[in-house]
């Protein structure tokens, strides 16, 4: 069972992630909103990357600028996998993709229904969406 942390250190873990992802140009940065959607985590960050060894660097980054503040992922899956790393903080999961495979998988549009922020570098801006009703 995973522990529940406090839901603003998840929010600033989540912004860590993102400003440390767009220092090692991560691109297409969002943060998607999942505490009333789903139990895993109350926050996707899903990263672009447009080569492997960005992929890696990115991870890298994240994973080493988290560390700086004594905050450790539970696991990292796919560390070798030059196409789509996921590093889970407990309530937030970082997702970064190779272009092709972030398309291929659409966990944005999967989770379409989440409320969105986009990273633009500097902070995150809502994004507002048109809602789409998930069938049953």
């Amino acid at each position: 069972m995973r522990a529940k942390k406090d839901k603003r250190r998840s929010r600033e873990i989540a912004e860590a992630a993102c400003a440390l992802a767009s220092d090692k140009k991560g691109e297409d940065i969002v943060l998607m909103d999942m505490k009333k959607l789903c139990g895993v985590a109350d926050w996707f960050l899903l990263v672009t990357a447009s080569s492997s060894r960005r992929l890696a660097a990115i991870v890298d980054a994240v994973e080493q600028g988290l560390a700086r503040k004594k905050i450790f992922p539970l696991r990292i899956e796919g560390r070798k996998n030059p196409l789509w790393t996921l590093l889970d903080y407990n309530d937030v999961i970082i997702h970064v993709f190779y272009k092709e495979v972030r398309d291929f998988y659409g966990l944005d549009r999967l989770w379409s229904d989440a409320p969105r922020e986009h990273f633009d570098g500097r902070c995150l801006k809502k994004t507002y969406q048109k809602r789409s009703k998930r069938s049953s």
